[in-house]
């Protein structure tokens, strides 16, 4: 995996892009709300208290978001990543707006993820665009 983080320090990247070693906190308070805030989705779900239409965009962008490291950094496919990245925010958005009339604090408590997602993808876009071949 070092030599997919190689990879990507040598990527032109934008003058505002974060530094690198930004990411590994963010993510890790972001994975702690979305574990929080997921798990209840699942558990509302479980106590039918939701249908599975409620629970699809959740598990989506899980799935999303997991793939998306590999996009990124094991195959080194900015072109992959950069369209995971668009499903993991339209996946988010109708998460977030699925689960409000249930649960609104699950939607609230999403907003630092939703703003660093948009973040990510203007960045990821901009990285893709900036090293088209």
């Amino acid at each position: 995996m070092n030599n997919a983080y190689s990879w990507y320090s040598h990527l032109t990247k934008p003058s505002w892009s974060p530094p690198s070693w930004l990411f590994g906190p963010v993510w890790t308070i972001l994975y702690v709300i979305i574990a929080i805030s997921f798990g209840r989705v699942f558990q509302l779900f479980f106590q039918k208290k939701i249908e599975l239409f409620i629970l699809l965009p959740f598990i989506l962008n899980l799935l999303c978001n997991f793939t998306f490291t590999y996009f990124q950094f094991g195959l080194k496919n900015n072109l992959l990543a950069a369209v995971d990245i668009l499903l993991i925010l339209t996946t988010l958005i109708w998460a977030i707006i699925a689960i409000y009339p249930y649960a609104r604090w699950i939607s609230y408590i999403q907003i630092p993820y939703l703003l660093w997602v948009s973040f990510a993808t203007i960045l990821q876009l901009t990285v893709t665009y900036l090293n088209w071949k």
